[in-house]
Protein backbone atom coordinates (compact mmCIF):
# COMPACT_ATOMS: atom_id res chain seq x y z
CA UNK A 1 0.00 0.00 0.00
CA UNK A 2 1.63 3.34 -0.92
CA UNK A 3 1.64 6.15 1.74
CA UNK A 4 -0.69 8.36 -0.85
CA UNK A 5 -3.62 5.95 -0.26
CA UNK A 6 -3.23 5.56 3.53
CA UNK A 7 -3.16 9.40 3.99
CA UNK A 8 -6.43 9.46 1.37
CA UNK A 9 -8.19 7.09 3.43
CA UNK A 10 -7.62 8.93 7.06
CA UNK A 11 -8.43 12.25 5.20
CA UNK A 12 -11.57 10.60 4.08
CA UNK A 13 -12.06 9.14 7.59
CA UNK A 14 -11.98 12.68 8.72
CA UNK A 15 -14.25 14.10 6.44
CA UNK A 16 -17.03 11.52 7.10
CA UNK A 17 -16.80 11.94 10.76
CA UNK A 18 -16.64 15.52 10.79
CA UNK A 19 -19.81 15.64 8.79
CA UNK A 20 -22.51 14.93 11.43
CA UNK A 21 -21.12 17.19 13.92
CA UNK A 22 -20.96 19.87 11.16
CA UNK A 23 -24.24 19.24 10.18
CA UNK A 24 -26.11 18.80 13.77
CA UNK A 25 -24.16 19.48 16.48
CA UNK A 26 -27.18 19.37 18.77
CA UNK A 27 -28.21 15.54 17.18
CA UNK A 28 -24.12 14.47 17.69
CA UNK A 29 -24.47 15.64 21.12
CA UNK A 30 -27.23 13.40 22.07
CA UNK A 31 -25.90 10.84 19.93
CA UNK A 32 -22.57 11.23 22.26
CA UNK A 33 -24.52 11.53 25.55
CA UNK A 34 -26.35 8.46 24.76
CA UNK A 35 -22.99 6.43 23.44
CA UNK A 36 -21.52 7.64 26.96
CA UNK A 37 -24.66 5.83 29.07
CA UNK A 38 -23.41 2.34 27.44
CA UNK A 39 -21.68 -0.47 29.25
CA UNK A 40 -18.24 -1.50 28.04
CA UNK A 41 -19.97 -4.78 26.27
CA UNK A 42 -22.39 -2.88 24.56
CA UNK A 43 -19.42 -0.29 23.00
CA UNK A 44 -17.30 -3.27 22.21
CA UNK A 45 -19.96 -5.15 20.53
CA UNK A 46 -20.57 -1.98 18.73
CA UNK A 47 -17.26 -2.04 17.81
CA UNK A 48 -16.85 -5.39 16.36
CA UNK A 49 -19.78 -4.45 14.72
CA UNK A 50 -17.72 -1.68 12.53
CA UNK A 51 -14.85 -3.53 12.13
CA UNK A 52 -16.46 -6.39 10.93
CA UNK A 53 -18.38 -4.04 8.44
CA UNK A 54 -15.30 -2.07 7.43
CA UNK A 55 -13.41 -5.17 6.21
CA UNK A 56 -16.31 -6.74 4.54
CA UNK A 57 -16.31 -3.60 2.57
CA UNK A 58 -12.66 -3.50 1.75
CA UNK A 59 -12.61 -7.07 0.45
CA UNK A 60 -15.95 -6.18 -1.67
CA UNK A 61 -13.99 -3.26 -2.80
CA UNK A 62 -10.92 -4.90 -3.57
Amino acid sequence: MSSEIFWSALALVLVIEGLFPFISPGGWRRTFQKLLALEDGQLRFFGLCSIVIGLVLLWAAS
